[in-house]
């Protein structure tokens, strides 16, 4: 309440929560019944956190009919109210998470499952040190096919990528200062932003966090941001995982270290190849790749990113500061040695691509496996083992994969399996143009 007071302007607040594709899912509630909804939070059906991308309940969903469609509980998480920049009103914003009734936590609740996983690393005396970063697409969408959008600044159009170009980035400075003044309005740590190897594609990074849910979050709030606020300015922010098929895709890197109770990093030996646990680690983070690939690419256009020599890895492997490998290790000194996890598509949810590559690294700790030796070269020439190729595959690698069922609980498996297959079997009704509409401002 701190903040509403603060802010006497807002008159209308948001609250919300994240289903399994990552979508917004809320409400909207005048500023004067905010201390009701602190104390005894609101209620949304459990379905609503589990369904498919256009907003629709899943046939057969146990959660629907067969239940009778039962509330739960979504009561405020740690980050507390923040302003909403992109809206014209002064808004603010109360993040929301899922329990039942009696307390317990809701297990089709994504963030819950990053919470689940948190756990089992402070019950290991552990705690993950998480950043990502973020590319996406600024877009013209008015017209007939998507263009990079014209500058604000001189009304011209870039016609071709300029990786790490300055006047890329400046083209679009007042969108960028704009963006960077609502980060810090709510306490996103935004740190370096580069123009990226596609037309009108940027990338920012976020700043480390000894905290997964304050890293996921930070990331679910910028997706929102951007989106956002790029409407303010009469473009789309989208991070669709390939809107252009002459050009690559969007990803989100994830890089992780990991602490013990002494606050040292796990993955240090004082030199360069890092520990043994490092390397415990990464094969816990291969031997997961393919269960865990639907994940990491959740939706049908997901997979037009994962293609050889685009810059997406496709091959399940490791190497030494080498960025076409699925798994890199970054150059840089001992007490930052860290992993970076690249399989991602800029179009997840957050809070399932943390869970899953913090899980994953956790079950290879913990079992103490070996990784492969790491790649040398090129790792689209190597002949590894390949991640799924079509949607299909990882909808059913995932359904069935051990290390998956290690991870979460099998209430999230299930439904998400569901939402899936529904979205398959619908989007095979689509031209390449609903494709792009449905995609571009959702994901």
């Amino acid at each position: 309440m701190d903040w509403l007071r603060e802010h006497p302007e807002v008159k209308t607040i948001r609250v919300a929560a994240a289903d399994l594709n990552g979508v917004a899912r809320g409400k909207r509630i005048p500023a004067r019944f905010a201390d009701k909804l602190l104390i005894e939070g609101t209620k949304f059906p459990f379905s609503v956190l589990n369904m498919d991308i256009w907003g629709e309940d899943v046939e057969d969903s146990p959660l629907v009919f067969q239940a009778g469609d039962p509330d739960g509980l979504l009561l405020p998480t740690e980050r507390g109210f923040m302003p909403m920049p992109w809206l014209e009103a002064p808004t603010g914003l109360l993040p929301l998470w899922m329990f039942h009734a009696d307390g317990r936590p809701y297990e089709g609740d994504p963030r819950q499952a990053l919470a689940r996983v948190v756990d089992r690393y402070k019950a290991a005396g552990l705690t993950p040190v998480v950043a990502t970063e973020l590319e996406f697409f600024l877009i013209d969408d008015s017209g007939g096919q998507l263009r990079v959008p014209p500058s604000p600044r001189s009304g011209k159009r870039r016609t071709g990528a300029e990786t790490l170009s300055l006047r890329a980035l400046d083209a679009f400075d007042r969108f960028f200062t704009a963006l960077y003044d609502a980060c810090e309005a709510m306490d996103i740590p935004a740190d370096t932003a580069i123009s990226e190897a596609a037309p009108g594609q940027f990338e920012i990074n976020l700043m480390h966090q000894a905290d997964p849910l304050k890293a996921a979050d930070d990331a679910w709030l910028f997706k929102l941001l951007v989106k956002g606020l790029a409407r303010r300015y009469g473009f789309a922010g989208s991070f669709m995982a390939k809107p252009y098929d002459t050009f690559n895709g969007s990803g989100m890197h994830m890089h992780f270290s990991i602490l013990d109770e002494k606050g040292e990093n796990i993955f240090d030996n004082g030199g360069e190849e890092g520990s043994e646990r490092l390397r415990h680690a990464v094969a816990g983070c291969l031997a997961a790749m393919p269960g865990s690939t639907l994940l990491f690419a959740p939706h049908e256009n997901s997979y037009d990113r994962l293609v050889p020599n685009a810059h997406a890895p496709t091959g399940i492997g490791w190497a030494y500061e080498n960025r076409t490998s699925a798994i890199r290790i970054p150059s840089s000194g001992p007490k930052a040695r860290r992993i970076e996890h690249r399989v991602a598509g800029g179009d997840v949810n957050p809070y399932l691509t943390v869970a899953t590559v913090l899980g994953a690294a956790l079950n290879g700790l913990e079992d103490r496996i070996e990784p492969p030796p790491p790649i040398q070269g090129n790792a689209y020439e190597q002949g590894l083992a390949q991640l799924p190729t079509t949607w299909g595959q990882a909808i059913e690698s995932f359904a069935t994969c051990p290390q998956i069922k290690r991870i979460f609980p099998a209430h999230l498996i299930e439904n998400f399996v569901m939402t899936k297959r529904q979205e398959l079997h619908y989007m095979a009704e689509l031209s390449d143009e609903e494709t792009v509409e449905l995609y571009l401002d959702t994901v």
